[in-house]
């Protein structure tokens, strides 16, 4: 880029920062002269509801026509912190263009993870690798075989996936000619695997990282980069039994993981749609309807009421709708909808209900029935879903201490898994449309990891951070190679074992780094030992010491190692 060119950018970014800037001046002018203090607290605390309920309450303010207008213009346009965080963005593009040009100061490169990432030390990958290997022990019990796909996918094959969830896809820029964007969830590209592949039934898990342009709540485990460990089956099979498997692993699961107490959702998206039908809603406003019914465990009704009626439906369907989205319970309840005579009138709603009664009575057999409750609020907002749909939310998830409140961190994750039916996504990849019913869940992770950390941290819980069965150590100098020996001796007869890359190691420096790391035995090797032919196997625990032949040193090893492997099991 030649220097002429390289100005003039700079002259144009270096408008659009100082439009900012005046633009946020007056803004903070508005607040100032046109509301008094009081007022402007009041209308600050209405920031977080829709916008005709917050219109609604600010008649109760005593506020003239000609500032309300400019009031409301200042506090829905942008929020403060969004508009800061604006600004900061166009002024680090100016900065970087004028260190191009040679000119201002260079930008300070300041050393950290990208927003919404983070690094794991290896106390918390141990933590980690445990509930990896819970939730693949579960999916194999369950019999399912692994697969992979591309971290990136065509951007097509995204797009129109995840309703209004869309926006949070990452885009890549163009690369040879094809558009891509980071993967969003591992459903759509398993969707996308069975039709290139035309399988027509699998049993499969996957784990593997996703990507979100999400605002990050680190404390609470949302992430923009993160894993998810997907179960999903796919394959022509009689109603409801593959979804009550999925809903028994995810119970396994969160059981195995001592979690605490947990609830599962369940609902499904027929039976919502025909409530929207039979309440007045028009079919092409379903989704969003579904959308705001969806934000019931974060909003009160009144603002998920508010939000509806802002996307064009009547104060009297919503309030119809509110009827039922509101009840929650188990198979009674099911059993009553059936008798409703507005549903009754919907197809759709009588199918949906039917196959929920018949899923309760499956979760009966599989001894799950007292964790599943049948919720009438659960939308999950994936336009893929077409039939049941399911959410696992923990009943106690904030374990912060009372410090962390103060300063606003809790740990409260809330719903650690989630899944339902998509039935017609693998069609929409196939030229023919040839459709593959599907059913799966995904369980969250990286919630499941922060809660982990939080409880270890809270009750000082110690965690070893590697596997090593025995150490090999010596008290006297000289005996490096001796040591060599010895430990290359136990890795061929595959036990974990390792030894001081000093010459001439400390004894006491020694004993400490196993008692530190958690290694249960000790082989100590000295001048005495090796003339007689012996070692010397040293409890770390006990701090009992047993001379064997060094011949007889493996197996004498191999029957302590199964022997406090049984103990632990």
């Amino acid at each position: 880029m030649d220097r002429k060119n390289l100005q003039d950018q700079i002259r144009s970014q270096g408008e659009i920062v100082r439009k900012l800037k005046t633009e946020k001046a007056e803004k903070q002018q508005v607040l100032k002269y046109c509301l008094c203090f009081a007022d402007v607290c009041r209308m600050l605390k209405l920031l977080h509801a829709p916008l005709t309920y917050c219109v609604r309450q600010s008649l109760k303010i005593n506020v003239t026509k000609e500032n309300y207008q400019r009031i409301f213009s200042c506090l829905f346009c942008k929020n403060v912190s969004e508009q800061k965080s604006k600004i900061d963005e166009e002024v680090a593009k100016l900065l970087a263009l004028k260190a191009q040009l040679g000119d201002g100061p260079a930008p300070k490169f300041q050393l950290k993870t990208p927003k919404g990432t983070r690094d794991y030390d290896a106390k918390q990958m141990a933590v980690r690798e445990k509930v990896f290997n819970c939730v693949i022990k579960c999916f194999k019990r369950h019999g399912a075989s692994t697969l992979d796909t591309p971290v990136f996918e065509l951007k097509e094959t995204l797009t129109n996936k995840y309703g209004e969830d869309s926006k949070l896809i990452y885009d890549l820029k163009d690369q040879g000619g094809e558009m891509l964007s980071l993967r969003y969830d591992l459903t759509v590209p398993f969707a996308r695997y069975m039709a290139m592949t035309k399988s027509q039934n699998i049993k499969r898990y996957h784990i593997a990282k996703v990507y979100r342009r999400d605002n990050p709540a680190m404390t609470r485990g949302r992430y923009r980069e993160f894993y998810q460990c997907d179960f999903d089956i796919a394959g022509q099979y009689d109603p409801m039994i593959p979804d009550a498997e999925c809903l028994r692993i995810v119970s396994e699961i969160l059981s195995g993981l001592d979690l605490g107490e947990y609830v599962i959702k369940v609902n499904d998206r027929r039976i919502l749609d025909g409530v929207f039908d039979v309440c007045g809603c028009p079919s092409d406003k379903f989704r969003s309807a579904c959308s705001a019914v969806d934000k019931l465990d974060k909003m009160p009704w009144e603002d998920v009421k508010a939000e509806m009626m802002e996307k064009g439906l009547t104060e009297e369907t919503t309030d119809k709708i509110g009827t039922y989205v509101q009840l929650s319970g188990g198979i009674d309840l099911i059993e009553k909808l059936l008798t409703d005579e507005s549903l009754l009138k919907s197809k759709c709603a009588v199918q949906g209900l039917t196959d929920m009664k018949q899923l309760f009575n499956y979760l009966e057999i599989f001894q799950v029935i007292d964790k599943a409750s049948f919720d009438l609020s659960l939308a999950r907002g994936l336009d893929y879903y077409t039939g049941a749909i399911f959410e696992a939310v923990l009943m106690n998830s904030n374990t912060a201490n009372e410090k962390e409140r103060v300063k606003g961190e809790t740990v409260g994750v809330g719903s650690v898994a989630g899944g339902g039916r998509y039935d017609n996504l693998v069609g929409s990849f196939d030229p023919k449309g040839r459709s593959v019913p599907c059913v799966g869940v995904s369980i969250g992770v990286e919630r499941i990891f922060s809660i982990l950390e939080a409880q270890m941290k809270r009750d000082g819980q110690k965690l070893r951070t590697n596997e090593t069965q025995v150490y090999v150590a010596s008290p006297q100098k000289g005996f490096l190679q001796e040591r060599m020996k010895i430990v290359t001796e136990l890795w061929n007869s595959n036990i974990k074992a390792e030894t001081s890359y000093k010459k001439n190691p400390k004894m006491l420096n020694q004993l400490q780094e196993c008692e530190e790391s958690g290694i249960p035995l000790v082989i100590i090797i000295a001048s005495g030992e090796l003339e007689s032919g012996t070692v010397k196997i040293r409890s770390v625990t006990s701090r009992e010491e047993t001379t064997v032949q060094r011949e007889n040193m493996v197996n004498e090893l191999q029957n302590r190692l199964s022997s406090c492997n049984g103990t632990e099991e």
